[in-house]
């Protein structure tokens, strides 16, 4: 494994835009383990036998059952993949992590937020920021599942401003304990957690801190009714209030003020673990809604021998593909990186927190993309099963509501759209991503004379590659040019902002796509590989049309007279194929593959 890393040239985070990248280079789901595959078979047995067997129970909000799968997740190991062997867990690799939170989180919203909760913002904070002590009390219960643990962050008035809360934590006279005052929402697991990680501000600290409590109703905690929600009915989420509840000082997570430090890392894994949450929904919605497709017969045809019905099943399988291959070529970069710090020296602890901080902006990419993807599917699902799709008797409308929690939670995706662009400006300053040069050099080249040489595009993938190249320097010349005009103030213009993340997570998700196609086909050939080159091609082809209207919705707002039109007349440079692909065929190819297969079968 350390070979492995040490021999690839392993891109820091956001680089990727400015650096290419080699298809060997990639990760892709072709490349699991033996260990990792046996993983994939148990996670997806377990959520069959226990999870989707009774998704009507979970629909009905049986949190008992909620609570009662989770112990039994916990037995098989599930809850402790990504915990360190001396801490009492399975002490596996990102990859290893990411792959269990996508192949148990499809049975049901609801327990996909439980394990997810648990798992993530529940344990790692304490796995990465407690001291030994704290990690020793607490990690092995909640790796086992013998506890379960609860993240609260959320204020009534304390959201995506997550610094801005109002929860008191006040030393007491003695110097012993912080008495805990104030309100918490939307806490995923409360209902039956153990322990929280709850954050608190003391005095008039410019930053909140985090602090281990323990759930103990006698201790001035109590609890709101359970919330009435859209979906996810069978994840328990509450108000959770504290008055004068006594935490011990040797409870504190990490040190004084450095609560917001604490949540915003737990915010960037639990981002890549919200995205492969995502993934096998995809999947199992569009096999769903493949299997209708096939066995309903209107004017004596089974409708998925339409056309309106195959462009339905070739996007849904496209996307998912796309998904598929981004989430996992990031979470492998994080697991080298990872693997690269300890190698070095660094502690388990300083090793992920720093491979995971590395990739946030793949991290908020992914979120964005990916929990995008599941609601355009379950809605098509939905239309594929038409009016029986409306109907709680059929797994569509679940799987609608379900995926609708995904756009909000861990930062909602206006936030994260704009933490990727910030988060890449920022890196910049710092040195770790020269966005100066590229960016200046595609400024030459917009008032230099084009080159009229007509490439050769018969190897693989070759104009697909070239075009990847021209969308970055689009990416580059709008992000650019708004942050020349606009300086230090550019976070104020939220529009351009967020045309500029639409644009940087096209070409993410087009460029992973591609590069796993590409890398499958070197191994195999490309006859076997012939439909996920249909699928990179279609997914390229809407990148590029995206990337053409966010481009330019941002051009016409910010640049006048001939900066226009020349940035105009770049765009329509860097947005053109040689070779259109015909979208129609490639849609027929993928859809007939789906078809004939009755489910998602890459």
């Amino acid at each position: 494994m350390a070979q492995e890393t040490e021999q690839k040239d392993i891109l820091r985070g956001g680089q990727f835009l400015v650096k290419e990248t080699a298809s060997e280079d990639v990760f892709t789901p072709e490349d699991f383990t033996e260990e990792q595959r046996m993983m994939k078979d148990a996670v997806m047995e377990f959520n069959d036998r226990e999870i989707v067997a009774h998704r009507d129970r979970f629909e009905a909000k049986d949190y008992a059952l909620t609570e009662e799968v989770m112990r039994k997740a916990g037995e098989l190991g599930f809850l402790s993949v990504a915990v360190p062997e001396e801490l009492g867990g399975l002490g596996m690799g990102f990859v290893s992590t990411v792959l269990t939170c996508d192949y148990i989180s499809s049975g049901t919203g609801s327990f996909s937020t439980a394990f997810g909760a648990h798992t993530g913002i529940g344990t790692m904070p304490i796995t990465l920021y407690g001291n030994e002590e704290q990690k020793q009390k607490y990690v092995p219960k909640l790796a086992s599942g013998e506890w379960f643990g609860a993240y609260c962050l959320t204020e009534p008035g304390a959201g995506s401003d997550a610094n801005s809360g109002k929860t008191k934590a006040v030393l007491t006279e003695d110097g012993k304990h912080y008495l805990i005052n104030g309100q918490k929402m939307w806490i995923s697991n409360a209902g039956f957690c153990d322990v929280m990680i709850v954050f608190a501000r003391i005095g008039d600290d410019k930053n909140i801190t985090g602090f281990i409590v323990e759930n103990d109703a006698s201790n001035g905690i109590s609890m709101g009714e359970e919330e009435h929600k859209l979906g996810i009915r069978a994840s328990s989420t509450r108000q959770v209030f504290f008055n004068d509840t006594k935490v011990s000082v040797d409870n504190m997570l990490a040190g004084r003020g450095e609560g917001f430090k604490i949540a915003m890392n737990a915010l960037n894994v639990g981002r890549i673990k919200l995205a492969a949450a995502c993934l096998d929904s995809q999947r199992r919605v569009l096999s769903e809604a493949t299997k209708y497709a096939n066995e309903r017969i209107q004017f004596k045809t089974p409708i998925a021998s339409f056309g309106a019905i195959k462009l339905k099943l070739a996007e849904m399988a496209t996307s998912a593909y796309a998904g598929e291959s981004a989430t996992y070529r990031a979470a492998k970069n994080i697991e080298d990186r990872i693997n690269m710090r300890i190698a070095a020296g660094n502690s388990h602890q300083e090793a992920e927190l720093k491979g995971v901080e590395e990739y946030a902006i793949e991290c908020s990419i992914l979120k964005v993309a990916v929990s995008e993807d599941i609601q355009n599917c379950a809605d098509e699902g939905i239309q594929i099963f038409g009016g029986m799709g409306f109907s709680e008797d059929t797994p569509m409308e679940a799987a609608w509501r379900d995926a609708r929690i995904a756009r909000i939670y861990e930062g909602t995706n206006e936030i994260n759209r704009m933490l990727a662009v910030g988060m890449l400006v920022k890196k910049a300053m710092k040195g770790h991503v020269d966005l100066l040069g590229p960016a200046q050099a595609v400024a030459t080249e917009l008032t230099s004379i084009p080159s009229f040489e007509t490439p050769d595009f018969s190897v693989l993938f070759a104009e697909e590659k070239d075009m990847i190249k021209k969308l970055k320097k689009v990416f580059l010349m709008v992000a650019g040019s708004a942050a020349q005009k606009y300086g230090d103030k550019l976070e104020q213009h939220q529009q351009t902002l967020m045309a500029a993340a639409d644009i940087l997570i096209e070409i993410y998700m087009a460029e992973s796509t591609i590069l796993r196609t590409e890398k499958n086909a070197k191994r195999t050939s490309e006859a076997e590989q012939e439909v996920q080159i249909a699928m990179s091609k279609l997914y390229l082809y809407h990148a590029v049309d995206i990337i053409s209207v966010k481009a330019k919705e941002s051009i016409i707002s910010f640049a006048e007279g001939d900066e226009q039109r020349m940035m105009l007349m770049g765009l329509k440079r860097f947005t053109k194929y040689q070779n259109m692909p015909n979208i129609g065929t490639l849609r027929k190819v993928i859809a007939e593959k789906v078809s004939s297969e009755g489910k998602y079968p890459f």
